[in-house]
C-alpha cells in the first residue's frame, strides 16, 4: 500500500418510520501502518463553512477507531460485540452517542483495505438506527485510483 490513497466511506441507516438515509464520502488521504494497525488521515470540508475537520481512522482486527478534530469533534470506537459511548461535539452542542458494533469484517490485499461495519446507533440513550458503514482504502498505485 502506498502513502497516497483514495478513501471511500459509504453508510446506510435503517430507522423505523423513516426513509433509509445513505451518505458517501470520497476523498484523498494518507496511509501508514504502525504496530500492526492501519492508519488513514484525511481532511473533510464541512458544508456551509470553509473550515476543515481532520479525520484519523485506525483499523485493526475487530476494531475501528475514528477521531475527528475541527468543526466537529469526536472519538468513536467500534469494537465487535462491545458497546462504546462517547460525546459528539458540534457547533450546535454535544450529543451522547452509543455505538454497539455487531459485525466488523476487514479484508486486505496489496493495494486495498476494505472494512464492513454493522452497528446499532443510540443518541442520548435512545436507539435511533441500525447502520452499515463500508470503508474502502485504495492505493494510489492501484489501476483504478481516481477522485
Amino acid at each position: 500500500m502506498t502513502k497516497e490513497v483514495l478513501v471511500s466511506i459509504s453508510g446506510l441507516q435503517f430507522a423505523e418510520g423513516v426513509d433509509n438515509d445513505s451518505v458517501e464520502v470520497i476523498t484523498s488521504g494518507e496511509y501508514y501502518r504502525k504496530n500492526g494497525k492501519h492508519y488513514v488521515i484525511y481532511d473533510e470540508v464541512t458544508e456551509g463553512t470553509d473550515e476543515l475537520t481532520k479525520n484519523i481512522i485506525k483499523l485493526w482486527e475487530d476494531c475501528l477507531d475514528i477521531t475527528k478534530r475541527g468543526v466537529t469533534n469526536v472519538h468513536i470506537m467500534f469494537e465487535k460485540h462491545k458497546k462504546n459511548v462517547t460525546y459528539y461535539y458540534t457547533p450546535f452542542g454535544s450529543i451522547l452517542l452509543g455505538i454497539d458494533a455487531t459485525r466488523i469484517e476487514v479484508t486486505e490485499t496489496e493495494d486495498e483495505i476494505s472494512a464492513l461495519i454493522d452497528y446499532a446507533l443510540e443518541m442520548n440513550y435512545e436507539h435511533v438506527a441500525d447502520c452499515t458503514v463500508t470503508i474502502r482504502i485504495t492505493s494510489k498505485d492501484a489501476g483504478d485510483f481516481r477522485l
